[in-house]
């Protein structure tokens, strides 16, 4: 239905809006982050989601979904002292129960989500496991929590196992009941765990497994099964919310404007200041890329933490004399004084990025690496455009990644994600299509990753005269599968006539390389 994604920075922009609205807290802070779970920290005033792909169905049908759990992190927010772990079976019975108490509240002035509660439940109940693919004490808890929000369970369970989950759902039933008439708390509705437990007949610290969003095999997807899914779970909650048509719920029209505007401003601002007037250099169009996959948030949190003292643009180090005297050092014999380093940055570098066909079996991470250099690059203010270049349909072509004026974000690593590492390396022919562009913006750095020789060594010799003549260093880095490989390559790029060369066969050390350049100019 739809071919545009949602980008992170949109969806991040409405929730924000949506869970402030629906809390009454301007001071919540909503993330989104690739995990096993939605988290919310009611101390932190912090809700974090897991992004849309985590969902099944549709674009919309997605969103809906999204929606309606931040809905629901919302109430709670608003409505619960607290939030005990799923992870094990008392603090997940007892999110269980609060989850139809806080819905019960938040409907009452909220009564526009009545549809959409309805149709997360359709998708709810196609995610849960089959029980008779359970073993143990899990089947009995993950029954009552699918008979008691659901009014159903599926698959198989022995008929004592059943009576309990029945016993123990009426008792949840009315205690969510007397809860909300009398305006009792989550700490109240705590003490009724316990009787549930004894009911079932398990260990409150029984281990409960993580259950994400997932389709179990066999079950179908058709319009038509998931509106009689949408019958079946109308008529169990019709005392609740009164009679309602599963097909009007399936199409969420009263959301669907809500959509249309989100999936609007996200094709406005994909290429939002996006433009090339030079032949030969393209801007990647944007699909459903999975970015997430070029993501390294372990590596770029290491660097952030290794260089953010460049943030503020200054280094403490030891010398000789000066006016603060460290007598621990002192006594360990190094340089006594302690003063503070300018850190000098070149505050403009143009990065080309290699993607012939050669770096084919190690992309991914050679992703990684140039996604984590540009989000340090980014967090350390340091002004970048970032080039890639490849071969399609037989022809050179020269891709815009990010150009200098825009900041680094979701749509630059969509970009980055999608360009496809084949053909040779035609440096020369791609350092002239990027000629006019230089000679403009005329950046201090252009930085070349490569994991080749140019297909015209002579060609590349003399377009540098040309470049160096426009007062650019030109700084070559050799990728290389081995230390020995990546010596050669930054050899064989020094002849060149690059002013420096490194070598690199690790490329999680690529961001590293690229920044102490940046700190010793």
């Amino acid at each position: 239905m739809h071919s545009i994604q949602l980008r992170n920075d949109t969806l991040l922009e409405i929730g924000t809006f949506l869970v402030r609205r629906w809390s009454g807290k301007e001071e919540i802070t909503l993330s989104i982050k690739d995990q096993k779970e939605i988290q919310t920290k009611l101390r932190e005033n912090k809700i974090t989601m897991f992004p849309l792909d985590k969902y099944h169905g549709a674009d919309f049908q997605k969103y809906r979904q999204f929606r309606t759990a931040l809905w629901y992190e919302s109430m709670r927010i608003k409505h619960s002292g607290k939030i005990l772990s799923n992870d094990h079976a008392f603090g997940f019975i007892l999110n269980t129960l609060d989850t139809r108490r806080i819905e019960t509240i938040g409907r009452q002035y909220w009564q526009g989500m009545n549809e959409e509660i309805i149709f997360n439940y359709g998708f709810a109940w196609l995610y849960r496991p089959l029980l008779n693919s359970l073993y143990g004490h899990n089947r009995i808890v993950e029954g009552f929590m699918q008979y008691f929000l659901l009014g159903d369970i599926k698959g198989e369970i022995q008929p004592s196992a059943f009576e309990k989950i029945q016993k123990a759902a009426v008792i949840a039933n009315e205690a969510v009941k007397e809860s909300v008439e009398k305006k009792y708390g989550i700490d109240w509705l705590e003490k009724k765990v316990s009787e549930i437990i004894r009911v079932l007949e398990i260990d409150p610290l029984l281990t409960i497994p993580i259950s994400m969003p997932k389709i179990t095999s066999g079950v179908a997807m058709s319009e038509q099964d998931f509106i009689k899914t949408l019958n079946k779970i109308t008529k169990y909650r019709e005392s609740d919310f009164g009679e309602l048509d599963p097909t009007k719920i399936s199409e969420g029209k009263q959301v669907f404007d809500e959509f249309r505007v989100l999936l609007e401003e996200t094709k406005r601002s994909e290429n939002k200041g996006l433009v090339t007037e030079v032949m030969g250099i393209s801007i990647p169009s944007l699909t459903n890329v999975d970015e997430t996959k070029i993501y390294d948030i372990d590596l770029i949190n290491n660097l952030r933490a290794k260089f953010k003292e460049w943030k503020s643009g200054w280094k403490e180090q030891h010398v000789d004399s000066g006016d603060e005297f460290d007598q621990e050092t002192y006594m360990e014999g190094h340089k006594p004084f302690i003063t503070d380093k300018k850190i000098a940055i070149k505050t403009r570098i143009f990065i080309l990025l290699d993607h012939s066909s050669s770096i084919a079996e190690q992309e991914t991470q050679y992703k990684k690496a140039t996604l984590a250099l540009c989000e340090v690059l980014d967090f350390l203010k340091v002004k970048f455009s970032v080039y890639a270049f490849n071969t399609e349909q037989k022809h050179v072509t020269c891709w815009l990644i990010k150009p200098e004026s825009l900041q680094w974000n979701n749509a630059a690593t969509k970009r980055l994600a999608q360009i496809k590492a084949n053909g040779s390396t035609p440096l020369a022919e791609v350092y002239d299509l990027l000629l006019p562009t230089l000679r403009s913006k005329k950046p201090d750095i252009f930085l070349t990753l490569t994991d080749g020789e140019p297909s015209d060594p002579d060609a590349v010799r003399t377009i540098m005269r040309d470049l160096k003549l426009l007062g650019i260093k030109m700084v070559a880095i050799g990728v290389g599968p081995d230390t020995g490989g990546a010596i050669t390559i930054a050899n064989n790029l020094r002849r060149l006539g690059y002013e420096r060369t490194l070598a690199v066969s690790r490329l999680n050390e690529i961001p590293k390389r690229v920044l102490n350049v940046l700190g010793t100019d």
